[in-house]
C-alpha cells in the first residue's frame, strides 16, 4: 500500500453524522472481488441523480450538484472533514477502498467506528480523531476560504491549517509505523519471510511425516 508521511491537501466538508458503510459504497458494488474501481461509486446514492449498478457507464450519469464533492471548489480533494461515527455499519473493506481509489489520502472525524477504522489503516488511509469542537471550527474555516488546504505530518502527529494552526492528534504507534512504511499485515509478515521459510525446513527435518502425502 502507499506509505503516509506527509500530505498536503485540499479539504472537503461532508457535515453529515454517522455517515455509514452502506452509503459510502452501496451494497451492490460489493459483487466485485477485485480491490480496484471502487472510487467512481464513491457515495454512489449523494453523488448522482440515478441509481447506480455495476458495469453502467459513470461519465453519463447525471450528477448531483448539490452534493459536496461535485462542487468546482472540492475538486481534488484528499482530505475529507466529517462528522462523528463515520464508517459505522457494516465492515465492508470496500469502504476505504473507495475512499482512497477517489483520492482521499485522510479523513478528519470526532470519531469513527471500529472496523471502519481499522481498515484504513489497513489500506494507507489516515483516519484522524480531531474534538467536536475543532472539527466544528475547521468545517467553518473551510467554508469561509476557498481552496482551504491542511498539512498532515504524521511522524509528528500535526495537523496545520493556512493560518499555521497546529492540531495535535494521536495515533497508536504500530498502526503509525505500518502507515510511514506503506507496510500492511501481509507486507509486515513478509518482512520476515527468511525466518519463516527457516523455522518451515527446520520443522520439516523434526517431523518428516509431514512429507507424507495422502494415504493409498
Amino acid at each position: 500500500m502507499q506509505s503516509f508521511v506527509t500530505h498536503k491537501g485540499l479539504v472537503a466538508p461532508l457535515d453529515r453524522e454517522n455517515v455509514d458503510t452502506d452509503l459510502i459504497i452501496p451494497k451492490q458494488f460489493l459483487k466485485s472481488i477485485k480491490r480496484t474501481g471502487f472510487g467512481p461509486n464513491l457515495f454512489d446514492e449523494l453523488r448522482y441523480l440515478d441509481h447506480g449498478e455495476p458495469g453502467m457507464d459513470h461519465s453519463k450519469r447525471p450528477l448531483n450538484p448539490d452534493f459536496v464533492l461535485n462542487k468546482p471548489r472540492y475538486q481534488g480533494a484528499s482530505i475529507l472533514l466529517t462528522r462523528k461515527n463515520f464508517g459505522c455499519g457494516s465492515s465492508r473493506e470496500h469502504a476505504p477502498w473507495a475512499l482512497d481509489q477517489f483520492g482521499f489520502r485522510a479523513i478528519i472525524a470526532p470519531s469513527f467506528a471500529d472496523i471502519f477504522f481499522n481498515n484504513s489503516f489497513k489500506n494507507g488511509l489516515l483516519p484522524i480523531v480531531l474534538s467536536e469542537d475543532e472539527v466544528s471550527r475547521l468545517f467553518k474555516e473551510v467554508e469561509a476560504q476557498e481552496g482551504y488546504e491542511l498539512t498532515i505530518d504524521l511522524p509528528q502527529q500535526i495537523v496545520t491549517t493556512p493560518d499555521g494552526r497546529q492540531i495535535p492528534f494521536d495515533v497508536e504507534p504500530s498502526r503509525k509505523e505500518k502507515l510511514l512504511q506503506g507496510l500492511d499485515e501481509i507486507a509486515t509478515t513478509l518482512q520476515k519471510a527468511d525466518k519463516i521459510r527457516a523455522f518451515e525446513a527446520a520443522r520439516l527435518q523434526r517431523h518428516s511425516w509431514l512429507h507424507s502425502g495422502p494415504a493409498a
